[in-house]
């Protein structure tokens, strides 16, 4: 039964935002998507109708999604953190949820760099690991005042799409698995280090909607048999190359959140939980702790709600 906006690793409720200010869709479209068991039928036909250019399109869109395809595909987009980012075909669709993984990495860098008030800021530099789409990464870039941006991947097809949406915001994307294919350059350097990886234990994929089980790569979706194996790669080589006082981020589920944890700490970097109730979100937040900081509280851990930036 198609539904729509997946979340990683179930979607959230709602497809992206329904066209403003246009005629209600035609009767017919709405009964068919109603008939293939689409949720919000009328919302999708509204976005649907927006979309197609001729009669035929919308009829091939229609079917397309009648059939399962996830409704982001269809389009060619999702939104995202109020950004249209485009989705290609066997590519990752972004989780509504995802967006406070975002919120939390903003809230982060939303402080002077420069050694005094005042001061020039220099540009933040972020990686965005298992990238997808890219969408995090545009999303950052489109929230942080200056930008330096790399993006990486392992599929081709999320490679290539990640490129239409971080190109035009300066980002480069690279092809290969996790921090493999960055340029050394960028060791000790990173400020903000995200990571949406894939955290759906290998037992628990089979019971995921058709439409991520059938149209998402897998390797965007299974994280070995606790969900955390792609996790624990990227907290043991994260502090390789976070600058200090750096941040890794990873968005994860509230069950998984203590062994998470673990990770990080064994990782030496300063863990904190943060989450959100709306948008059924957990989020690890990890300090590489830098010596030269007042105050500086090596491996304890805080949990908050909401989180915010960490001294």
């Amino acid at each position: 039964m198609p539904s729509s906006h997946l979340a990683r690793p179930s979607r959230s409720s709602g497809p992206p935002g329904p066209a403003r200010s246009a005629p209600p869709p035609p009767p017919d479209v709405v009964s068919r998507l109603r008939a293939a068991g689409c949720v919000f039928a009328e919302d999708e036909a509204a976005l649907l109708c927006a979309t197609a250019r001729t009669p035929d399109e919308l009829a091939a869109m229609v079917e397309r999604r009648a059939l399962g395809q996830p409704l982001e595909h269809v389009l060619g987009w999702a939104e995202f953190c109020g950004l249209r980012i485009a989705v290609d075909p066997g590519v990752f669709v972004p989780r509504r949820r995802t967006e406070f993984l975002v919120e939390q990495a903003l809230g982060l860098r939303r402080r002077p760099v420069g050694p005094e008030p005042g001061a020039r800021r220099r540009p933040t530099v972020v990686v965005d690991l298992c990238c997808g789409s890219g969408a995090v990464g545009a999303a950052l870039a489109a929230g942080l005042e200056r930008v330096e941006l790399y993006a990486a991947d392992v599929e081709p097809a999320a490679v290539r799409c990640a490129r239409r949406n971080v190109g035009p915001v300066g980002g480069t994307v690279h092809e290969g698995d996790l921090f493999g294919p960055l340029p050394p350059g960028l060791r000790g350097r990173v400020d903000v280090l995200v990571a949406n990886v894939p955290y759906v234990p290998t037992e628990e994929v089979g019971l995921l909607p058709a439409e991520a089980r059938e149209y998402e790569p897998l390797v965007a979706l299974d994280g070995g048999v606790d969900g955390l194996d792609v996790l624990r790669r990227v907290t043991g080589a994260a502090p390789q190359w976070l600058a200090p006082g750096g941040h890794l981020l990873v968005e994860t589920s509230e069950r998984q959140a203590p062994r998470a944890v673990e990770a990080f700490t064994g990782a030496g970097l300063r863990p904190r939980i943060a989450r959100s109730e709306e948008l059924y979100a957990t989020v690890i937040v990890g300090t590489r702790p830098d010596p030269a900081a007042h105050g500086n509280r090596g491996g304890k851990s805080d949990e908050g709600r909401s989180g915010g930036a960490l001294s």
